[in-house]
């Protein structure tokens, strides 16, 4: 082979060299860009998924998720908010209203004594009956039980004002009223297991949603509003044309039913 043959092979040589060399460095300078740009990907779904878990963690949850949910008004209210609850005959010219707390001993006391009298006051239309619901323990006391039965009695209301009256009688008797320090009526199955004692909504499915969904927790809020507006400071209250009515001490309420019928006939011919 002469020397010029030789040198030319040569130089074919490192040009084919040179060349392969240029085509691995181009596919190792791809490589590294999609090495990066996974990586990026990777840390930019990291910083998501992280960003999204805070969001998730600082969600209101429960109760304080429950002040910004959309207001559904029970069937049978009045008013802005449907936190006016007036039931009894359009004839009777007078308004006996009660400030309630579900938790409330006191009230419970007062239902199982006076609330048949109560009753049969508002049947016969002796006056109407404004309830106003307050949840004032629930601060005091550890638990949520006085909201959640406010709001599963806003779905028993949204059935008929007499499945209300009724199973807010269920709720106070002997039976199913536990101790103000026993918070069973954050329980919806307790809650429906009372329910299930009224007729209207016995196996009512829709009541039964509507607690278990919280339905009426946004207007359980709002209702109890009314009680710190209009400077209640203990339940049970009971007021008539912006009176207080109380027993023969002249500062609690009637507890009995002579003293309730007393405070009541006053107030009706005042």
């Amino acid at each position: 082979m002469s020397k010029r043959n030789s040198q030319t092979a040569k130089t074919a040589a490192r040009e084919r060299l040179r060349e392969e060399r240029e085509r691995q460095a181009k596919r190792d300078k791809a490589k590294r860009q999609v090495i990066v740009a996974a990586s990026v990907v990777a840390v930019l779904a990291a910083a998501g998924g992280i960003g999204y878990a805070v969001v998730q963690e600082n969600k209101p949850t429960g109760w304080d998720a429950a002040k910004t949910e959309p207001l559904v008004k029970p069937a049978n209210t009045t008013g802005a908010d449907g936190t006016t609850v007036v039931i009894g005959k359009s004839t009777a010219t007078k308004t006996l209203t009660i400030y309630e707390d579900p938790r409330c001993p006191v009230c419970a006391q007062f239902e199982q004594t006076v609330g048949s009298t109560v009753k049969k006051d508002i049947d016969d239309g002796k006056f109407k009956l404004r309830y106003v619901g307050a949840t004032f323990l629930d601060k005091n006391l550890p638990g949520v039980g006085s909201k959640n039965g406010l709001s599963a009695l806003g779905a028993a209301l949204n059935v008929s004002p007499e499945a209300f009256l009724e199973y807010k009688a269920a709720m106070y008797s002997t039976k199913w009223h536990p101790d103000e320090n026993d918070d069973k009526f954050k329980d919806d199955a307790y809650l429906i297991k009372i329910a299930d004692t009224v007729p209207a909504l016995k196996g009512n499915a829709a009541f039964q949603k509507a607690v278990k969904d919280g339905t009426y927790d946004r207007w359980a809020l709002e209702e109890s509003k009314i009680f710190d507006k209009d400077g209640i400071q203990g339940t049970p209250t009971l007021k008539m044309d912006g009176k207080t009515l109380t027993g023969s001490d002249g500062k609690n309420p009637p507890m009995t039913v002579a003293e309730f019928n007393t405070a009541i006939d006053a107030a009706l011919k005042g």
